[in-house]
């Protein structure tokens, strides 16, 4: 049953949005632009195109939570680096932004 009211709520929550979709598009693009005017399935087509390319949830493209993510298993793996590893990497690291730097100049040279 809960399965149900889930589907039947995302249901209406897109309904929603692409009925908002709908009237902010035709109050705005047609006054501003001097545009068309959009239908209702446009306006769903429309929604639906923008969650696929700006993507789903927070963050664009899904980015939020793969950032922390990834900064986990930095952590993780520095929290088990011993000393010695932590300066080599840290030496690493500040090589390769200060190549980065130099390079930056140089073509400004």
């Amino acid at each position: 049953m809960t399965v149900l009211k889930f589907i039947t709520l995302a249901i209406a929550i897109v309904l929603v949005f692409s009925f908002v979709v709908m009237l902010l598009w035709n109050w705005l693009i047609p006054a501003i632009f001097d545009g068309p005017r959009i239908n209702f399935p446009q306006a769903l087509g429309l929604l639906a195109l923008s969650k696929v390319l700006l993507g789903f949830g927070r963050g664009g493209w899904g980015g939020g939570s793969r950032k922390r993510s990834w900064k986990k298993k930095f952590e993780s793996k520095w929290d088990s680096m011993s000393p010695e590893e932590k300066e080599k990497f840290k030496h690493s690291y500040m090589g390769r932004c200060q190549k980065h730097r130099q390079g930056k100049r140089l073509e400004t040279a």
